[in-house]
């Protein structure tokens, strides 16, 4: 699994925004600048952000975009999702299979019991597995913000000046 240059993009734009002194709205051509990508594939990605409410585009001669809600309020995943898509990483594509259904029959069902029609045979143990992998990524995705990220930035610029002395 890899994520797409896209996210790449519009995490660390996020973070530029969130980090910016200014605490006002930064223009296209200056993020674009800073992340070493064209505007107009930024502009696209920053649209994505704005159809779902993670940046405000701010109109006018001095407009750019800004953070439409705290840093602390926007997770990796809201933006993996966003520009990635929300869905499954793993959907198996095995289960017509017999090994599948062999996979999939009860511990306690009998040998002999293989033909019934009550036994369940569309859970994929493979995809048990993933889905629970997922889950876990989906949760420390969750709870990792853009702030969050900005307070380890801090904590490592300060550290790194302390050391210095």
């Amino acid at each position: 699994m890899q994520y797409s240059k896209s996210t790449d993009y519009a995490l660390h734009a996020l973070l530029h925004l969130g980090h910016s002194d200014r605490q006002s709205n930064i223009g296209i051509k200056e993020l674009s600048s800073k992340l070493g990508v064209s505007e107009s594939y930024l502009s696209k990605i920053m649209s994505k952000l704005r159809q779902d409410g993670i940046v405000r585009a701010v109109p006018g001669v001095n407009g750019g975009y800004e953070l439409a809600r705290p840093a602390d309020q926007i997770t990796f995943l809201d933006v993996i999702q966003v520009i990635e898509g929300r869905q499954r990483l793993f959907e198996c594509s095995n289960s017509a299979s017999q090994q599948h259904q062999l996979l999939a029959k009860p511990e306690n069902e009998a040998e002999g019991d293989c033909d019934r029609t009550d036994a369940p045979r569309n859970t994929c143990l493979v995809e048990r597995v993933m889905y629970g992998a997922e889950q876990y990524l989906h949760q420390y995705l969750q709870e990792q913000t853009i702030q969050s990220v900005l307070n380890m930035a801090a904590k490592n610029c300060a550290n790194e000046a302390m050391s210095k002395k």
